[in-house]
Parts: C-alpha cells; structure tokens; sequence
C-alpha cells in the first residue's frame, strides 16, 4: 500500500499549500492532494496535483556537466561533482582576484520559497563579501505602496473572506494564482450571498467568475480608487469618526478628493461613469467587503500608487473596524524570524554593494548606473531563477549571457533557457528531496517539509551546494557543516517557535495575529499608529518627490502611442508558474500554445483574424505568436499570459520579456511586467512554423 507522506507546496505563490503526497517507494511518487489544513481546506491548483509529472520527468537534470560548446549552444558533457567545485570555486576566486569580490554575483529568485533553500545563498555571498542581490523583482512595488499607508506589511485574516459580504478581487486572478481565494470567496458566496467584484484589465477565470467585473485600462487603478472615495464622502458613506481616531489628515484627503469623481475617472480608466458608481454604492455601503489586493499592482511603474490609494479604500469607509472587511496584499510582516544563521547576517556588511535582480540586463551589459560605479559582474551563480526567459528585456540579458569574460554556474533541475547559457550546470534537488521549513504570505501558518523521497541521479539541494562551495573556499562555520534539517531546527528555535521534531508532528503553526492587530485596531505601523492619506515617498525611496503624496493616479506608465497603440500585460497562466511547469507535457497540453488576446475592436481594426499569427514588437525586440479575440477585453490592451520558453515563439525575439523594459519603478525599484507599449502586426503563415 503507499504511504501519504505530509509536504508543503513550496513555490512562488501565497497559498503555500500543506500537501498530502502519495509515496510509492523511496524514489517514487504518486498522487498529490491538499491536506485538511485551515487555509488550504483540501483545496490545491492542477500544477501541484500532478506533481509526479515534474518529479519523474524525463528531462531532469541528474549529473555535473560542463560547457562542451559556445555559450548557449546547450551542449555539455558530464563531470563529477569534485571536479565541478573544484572549477567553480577557481572561477569565483580568480574573479575576485582580478577585479574585487564584489565581481562576483550569486543570482538567486523564488524557484524555492523554503527558508533554507532560498536564503542560504545570502551566507555564503555575505562572507565572501560577494555582491548582494536587491529583492525587486517580484513585491518591491506593490510592498512600498501597502506600507506607504499602512506601515507595516500585514493585513486581514484571509479566511475572514468566508465571513464577508463582499469579495473584491483587486489585480489578481485566483483561479490561476491562488485557488484558496476563490474556495474562501465562494463559501462566502454560499453561505452569505456574498458579491464577489473582480476588477482587471482582461477577462480573467476570476473575472469569468464574478457578479461585477470592472475591465479598467492598465495602470489606472488608482484613478477608479480615487472615484470611489469621492462617491464615499459625496454620499455619506465615509467614516469620519474612524478617521479621526485612525488616520493623518482626512480633510485635506477629502478636500483633494473633490475634482476626482466618477466623471473625472471615467475617461482614465476606460469604464463609463455608471460602472463606477455600481461599485461605489456597493462598496461604501457594505461594512463587510474585503478587498484581496494582488500582484498585479507589483508590475507597473505607478504601481505603488495605485497600492496606497486601494489601501486608503477601507480607511476612509472603515472597512478595517469589521470581521469580514478591510484588506490583505501580503501577511509577511507577521512572523517573527530570527535567520542570522540561515543568512549569515553577522558577516553582512552595508558597504557591499546590492545588484538590483530586476536589471539584469543592464548589469550583465554594463549599464554602469545599473553597476552603481562598481566592477562588471565577471562570476555569475544562478540558483532557484531563470533570468533568461524570466527578467525584463530578455534580449540583453541572453546578450550578457553570451560574454566570454562571464564565467557562469547555473544550478537547476532541467536544461532551462538560462542554463543553456552555463559553463557550469549542476543537477537541483526539488522540495519533496530535502528538507525545508516555510511561512505563507498569503495566510498565517508556519510549515515544515520533510523530504519524502530520494533526490534522483546526483541532484543536490540548494543548501548542500551553498555548503560544499563554502568549504571549497575556505569558510569553516559551522552553519556550512549543518544539515538543511538541523539548520531550520536552529531557525526555528532561535525565532521562539517549536522547533523541527516537534514541529514535524504538529504540522503547521498559525500565527495568525489577534483581531485587534489584523485590523489595525491597535493602530497601524507608523510611530503615531494613524494611517497615512499622505504618502511620505521620499523616506521609500522617493528623493526626486516624482509620486504625488495624496492617493492620485500617476501618469508614469510606458503609454502608448501611434507608433505603440497597444499596452501589453504579460499576466500569469493557469498552468505554468513564472517558466516553471512549462516542462510538463500536461501544462503545455492545457495551455495549448502562446496567445495574444486582443478585443475584437482592436483586432478589426488592425485586419487580425481571430486565431492569425500576428507579431507584438518594440525597440526592444519582437516576438510571434497567435492572436485570440476576446470580447470584453479593455479596448487598447494586449494580453499574453504566461512566460512560455522562447521556443514556442517565432520571429527574432527570446519570449514575452524581450519586449518588457527593465527600467526601475518608484519608488525604490521593481520589474514592469504589466506596463510595456507595443505595436501589432499580420505576420505571414510560415513564420512561426519555420521558427
């Protein structure tokens, strides 16, 4: 009979689902289901459920391998692992040797959300004094507009949403991101008769899905946020007595708020004047709406605007003093983690500089701005990332991939666009293989993963790399002699919670904050505990005073013109997370091929059938694929889900993100996914096919 082992989903996503894994034998799995945990409720995406696909694949990378051809030929030949620590740690020490430590690189992402195997990489970078990596890529936006009003990164119990009247999905699209929204959303549907509002530049699942979509321009969010807090102080429907007790300046908020109605709104966002006062009146009037903020607003350069001014929603109605009302982007802020040994912080020194990851491009061409005056990147080690196909203008960081002067590591689990660019290409371990402990942003339960089965071939963990390298290069602390186990034992501890025997038989551990502190009735996270209607940028990152101070939409975005008449929003698909599970014969055989939604406006307009190959192209680059009418859509938008591998593109360009600029957003930097302007064009059948 197989065993269920317990397990924890451990990818870039909210959910962090507690997992039940069906374990056929010691290398072997099976099933996949959700486990009775009270946020996950049994509940898990299709990605996960057929993990054994990706686990068992075929492709997976087993052994050591090194370049045996040019640089991004994909061709190698097998080494063992002493003799590829042997090369790597020669290549970073002579890089460091010829042109400082801080020429050398570790470039690390999401591919892990296990505390151990994706920070450890930061202890070894910190004692090497190697460069540091600058976290935008993924909440840096989003993050700086939450804590602008709020002060600290926490917000309302997710599993309130169950207990709400109102949903209001805001930038995000659960049933293919976060499937647990839509089960908490849906009970509250059921049980109460809530309304659930999904507002989206394109009709999403989510959207597909709701009582009320509103389909507003990219990057206007802000505009219809301001609208519907003039609607609230128009018809009385504010909370004035909150916000005398709760927040900074509310008549000068209000004073501001006069000229910015629906009619003001209106032509910004692209929605007529009566769509915005539906859910005006909905949302002012229902003291239990829970407005779930997503990722969305992490993608374009007014986005961290846009942030605080949906923030400042439940603030001026006080939404926030309800069981079932207020907000959540991000429930990080809530755990109390001590990772000095994880992360090496004793070693860590201010002085070293920090890479921003979301300009990777520039930095690997030499954009000196970008190098911050420092030496080239001259070492590279990539772990749990695949910049090549996943970061901002794909081009230029294939373009620096492809240097001579570049030694390169690349430590993955199959032959991916970025390690196809290797002279070093080590075999990765994936989460059922090692041991790891986890916290949710998404909900408020700690987790620990055992490893259930054997890793295959030669694979290591991220752990056991950054150890092994270590002692290659002369570090000899004991954090680098510790197993992943005992080093999340020690973590554990060190942080006040149970630690990892203890912690193997509880499961998971909500830290769920009381009532009082979710809602901010304690006071919110500034030092005079009152919610900011007036945003200080400048101590965000701010110094050139770009960013208005009170909630306003912000016309920063790459806009679009009669060269770049569409705006394009590269969103996430149901079936791939970033480029991972773009491997697994089932994703791809779900998400079919590469599509290029447009409205059925735009597409007449352009003399584009539905289903014709078309090709999206800027000064960047250019990419073929086919499009999709989709009626609804907002007029003037291109939408293609996902990051598919180059592969599946025809034409000159590497992917989606050949087209996505890595200029750095306000206030203090992130990657601008969803805010590119493009143009669009009939492309001859044979393109594609040829490619």
């Amino acid at each position: 009979m197989p065993e269920i082992r317990p397990s924890v989903c451990p990818h870039d996503c909210p959910s962090t689902c507690a997992l039940e894994v069906e374990v056929l034998d010691a290398r072997t799995i099976g099933a996949v289901r959700g486990a009775d945990n009270p946020y996950t409720a049994g509940v898990i995406c299709n990605k996960v459920a057929r993990y054994a696909e990706r686990v068992h694949h075929p492709d997976r990378l087993l052994h050591p391998m090194l370049r045996d051809g040019p640089k991004g030929s994909g061709r190698f030949r097998r080494i063992g692992w002493e003799e590829a620590l042997d090369r790597i740690a020669e290549g970073f020490a002579g890089a460091a040797a010829r042109h400082g430590s801080e020429s050398v690189w570790p470039y690390s992402s999401a591919g892990t959300m296990g505390l151990v195997n994706r920070d450890g990489i930061f202890r070894l970078r910190h004692a090497m004094r190697w460069s540091g990596r600058k976290g935008t890529i993924c909440t840096a936006i989003a993050g700086a507009g939450w804590t602008a009003g709020c002060g600290r990164v926490t917000g309302v119990d997710s599993r309130e949403m169950a207990r709400s009247d109102l949903v209001v999905l805001w930038g995000t699209n659960p049933v293919s991101t976060q499937v647990n929204v839509m089960s908490h959303a849906t009970r509250a549907r059921k049980e109460r008769g809530a309304k659930l509002v999904a507002i989206d530049p394109y009709r999403t699942g989510a959207a597909a899905a709701a009582d009320l979509h509103l389909a507003l321009r990219p990057g206007t969010d802000a505009a219809l946020a301001c609208a519907v807090m003039h609607c609230a102080f128009r018809d009385g429907l504010a909370d004035r007595d909150y916000m005398a007790r709760y927040a900074d300046d509310p008549a000068a908020l209000e004073a501001h708020l006069a000229t910015r109605g629906p009619d003001w709104a209106a032509p910004i966002t692209g929605l007529t004047v009566a769509a915005i006062e539906e859910f005006a009146r909905l949302y002012n009037s229902t003291p239990r709406a829970y407005i779930r903020v997503g990722f969305g607003f992490t993608r374009g350069r007014n986005g961290a605007v846009s942030m605080h001014a949906v923030t400042c929603l439940p603030t001026v109605t006080g939404k926030w003093r309800h069981e079932g009302g207020g907000a959540l982007w991000n429930n990080r802020g809530i755990y109390a983690w001590d990772k000095s040994l994880i992360e090496g912080t004793a070693w860590r020194d201010p002085s070293v500089r920090e890479l921003d990851m979301s300009r990777i491009a520039s930095i690997l061409t030499g954009d000196l701005d970008a190098l911050q005056g420092g030496p080239s990147v001259h070492a590279l080690l990539v772990q749990s990332g695949n910049p090549a196909s996943t970061c901002p203008d794909s081009n230029r960081v294939r373009a620096g991939l492809l240097r001579e002067d570049l030694f390169t590591v690349v430590h993955e689990q199959f032959m991916t666009e970025t390690a196809r660019y290797a002279d070093i290409l080590l075999p990765a371990t994936m989460f059922l293989e090692h041991d790891d402990i986890y916290q949710a942003s998404g909900h408020s339960h700690i987790q620990i993963g055992r490893r259930v089965i054997e890793p295959p071939g030669e694979a290591r963990s991220n752990h056991e790399l950054v150890c092994a390298l270590a002692q290659r290069l002369g570090l000899d602390d004991p954090t680098f002699r510790m197993t992943g186990l005992e080093l999340a034992d020690a973590t554990l501890r060190a942080s006040g919670y149970p630690g990892a025997e203890e912690m193997t038989e509880r499961r998971w551990l909500d830290v769920q904050p009381p009532f009082e502190r979710a809602h901010f009735l304690d006071g919110f996270g500034h030092p005079d505990g009152r919610f900011r209607f007036r945003a200080d940028w400048r101590a965000l990152g701010d110094t050139e005073g770009r960013l208005p101070a009170l909630p306003d939409w912000a016309p920063l975005v790459d806009a679009a013109t009669e060269e770049r008449p569409l705006r394009l929003v590269a969103a996430p698909a149901r079936q791939f997370l970033n480029s991972t599970f773009t491997e697994t014969p089932n994703a791809r055989k779900r998400e079919g091929r590469p599509q290029a939604m447009v409205c059925p406006e735009d597409a007449a307009r352009l003399g584009i059938a539905d289903g014709a190959l078309v090709r999206l192209g800027n000064a960047r680059g250019e990419v073929v694929l086919h499009a999709r009418h989709v009626p609804g859509q907002t007029p003037g938008t291109v939408v293609v889900e996902s990051v598919w591998p180059a592969a599946a593109f025809g034409g000159p360009g590497a992917g989606i993100n050949a087209l996505t600029s890595d200029e750095p957003a306000l206030p203090a930097g992130g990657a601008v996914f969803h805010d590119t302007a493009v143009w669009m064009r009939a492309e001859a059948a044979v393109a594609l096919a040829a490619a």
